[in-house]
């Protein structure tokens, strides 16, 4: 394999666009939004992280949603629906919520609300300029985009219980069946379309406005997708189920930093098999629909990929789950034959044996070292930036870390002596030492969550693993976001260290 060249020495800021500050209850792809990358911009960063902007699933989480395909519709910016004219300056102000924690419940009843008043005005002649990119992306996206609309209005139309409690001619996809509740459900199913063509033209919108300001976008994709999703209800035969299409095994991960019982994440696991036949078709569809949001994806659990944790579908924990082999170059190979090239950051953290490291690097991929692990936890010598690579994103912790402050407010007084004796600025300065580290380090990529340039704690954390409600919640203010005393001083480091 040839090598293709690394990516260039540079750095970023993670934060999930849910967590942007504004007046409509939840970040979204608006005004603020570029006010943040203005923001990146005159810290001289060129990386904005995001996490996936999938619609949310149980527990509001971006990775357990309805679609792997889908963009979240709660995202939409109001401000520049009304732009379009879809929208009138009244109906913008009803979408006003707390500026505070993200209330989903009020925000998913006032952008449903708002989606629906925009399509009514379009369906009315509104906006005719759409009319024809509408149609041109209704088209593009036909392979996933029909199954979704129909998808999410049955379940709404039925109280929104997952897909294998509907009447089982809807759960089994009978032609007919389907044909009927289409028509049935035609309007709800139109509006659905015209939600994800709005989205994925704000976010063109935002994406442009990123690369004139010289930042690009790393995006986060699971390696699962959801059981109650469009892709497994409309995919199954690339899924391990049973006969009537329920899972013979979920994934998870055994114990680990995170869990002493692991992780038990619920999702369905591939059938590999089905997936080589096609070539990896869907796969390559998957990547694909990434790339036309980002410009770099990490692939969180990557070491699924050489080999999974399966647990016997109705366990209650991970810890009786075993590890099967995954798909791993051939997968891969695939995907680079495809695409042309492997744009992918290898999210190996947890249980990484040396096949993962050699499949990694075999490809080519950088891999992920959190600097949280090196000094603090279950503690791994990988991690020590002594032992670093240039083909690597080092980070001070992920979305599902403790905040710095909160991290090290919990160390032992071991680990906080292990700490200062490796980072002697540590012990005035903890955040910001742990920063300085990975910015200083070899590692290409160099990262650290938008909470710890504001060296907030653990209130300002965004998820904490297995537990399943007041994640995702928390939010920036517009004065933290364009605040001088962190862009001049990350400009500061990003230049002397040469990002």
């Amino acid at each position: 394999m040839s090598s293709p060249p690394s990516i260039a020495r540079s750095s970023g800021i993670l934060l999930h666009l849910t967590s942007l500050p504004g007046p409509f209850g939840i970040g979204d792809l608006g005004a603020v939004a570029r006010q943040w990358l203005d923001s990146l911009a005159a810290a001289r960063q060129r990386w904005w992280q995001v996490l996936p902007v999938v619609p949310t699933g149980y527990g509001d989480s971006p990775y357990q949603s309805p679609s792997t395909f889908a963009g979240n519709v709660n995202l939409l910016s109001p401000e520049v629906l009304a732009a379009e004219g879809l929208v009138s300056a009244a109906e913008v102000a009803r979408c006003e919520l707390s500026p505070g924690p993200v209330n989903y419940a009020a925000v998913i009843t006032a952008k449903k609300e708002l989606l629906a008043t925009a399509y009514g005005r379009f369906r009315a002649g509104d906006a005719p300029a759409l009319r024809g990119p509408f149609q041109r992306f209704c088209e593009q996206e036909a392979g996933w985009l029909n199954d979704y609309a129909l998808f999410i209005a049955i379940k709404e139309h039925l109280g929104g219980i997952p897909w294998w409690q509907w009447p089982q001619p809807l759960a089994q996809r009978q032609p007919d069946t389907l044909q009927a509740i289409g028509e049935k459900l035609r309007e709800a199913i139109e509006t659905h379309r015209f939600g994800q063509f709005l989205f994925f033209r704000q976010w063109d919108e935002l994406r442009e406005y990123a690369h004139q300001r010289g930042i690009h976008l790393l995006g986060d994709i699971p390696i699962y997708v959801a059981d109650d999703s469009a892709d497994v209800w409309a995919h199954p035969d690339l899924f391990l189920l049973d006969e009537n299409r329920r899972p013979l095994f979920v994934a998870g991960v055994p114990p680990d930093y995170f869990s002493s019982t692991g992780q038990l994440w619920g999702n369905p696991v591939y059938d590999w098999n089905a997936h080589r036949r096609t070539v990896y078709r869907w796969w390559v569809a998957r990547l694909q629909a990434m790339l036309k949001l980002v410009d770099l994806v990490r692939v969180d659990h990557f070491r699924g990929i050489e080999a999974y944790w399966a647990v016997p579908a109705g366990d209650a924990t991970a810890e009786n789950g075993r590890w099967v082999p995954g798909p791993r170059d051939e997968l891969l190979e695939a995907l680079r034959t495809a695409l042309g090239h492997l744009p992918v950051v290898a999210e190996d953290l947890g249980f990484i044996t040396p096949e993962v490291d050699e499949l990694r690097e075999r490809f080519h991929l950088p891999g992920m070292r959190v600097l949280q692990f090196a000094f603090g936890g279950e503690v791994e010598a990988r991690f020590l930036p002594h032992r670093y690579s240039p083909n690597l994103l080092v980070t001070t912790g992920t979305h599902d870390n403790d905040t710095t402050r909160g991290w090290f407010e919990k160390l032992t007084p071991d680990e906080r002596r292990a700490y200062e004796s490796y980072v002697p600025e540590a012990a005035r300065d903890p955040v910001w030492a742990l920063i300085r580290t990975g910015w200083a380090s070899v590692a290409n990529l160099a990262f650290a969550p938008f909470q710890d340039f504001l060296e907030l704690g653990s209130e300002a954390r965004l998820n904490t693993p297995g537990v399943g409600s007041g994640n995702w919640v928390w939010r920036a203010t517009e004065t933290q976001i364009t605040d001088r005393t962190w862009i001049k001083r990350l400009a500061e480091f990003t230049q002397i260290y040469e990002r």
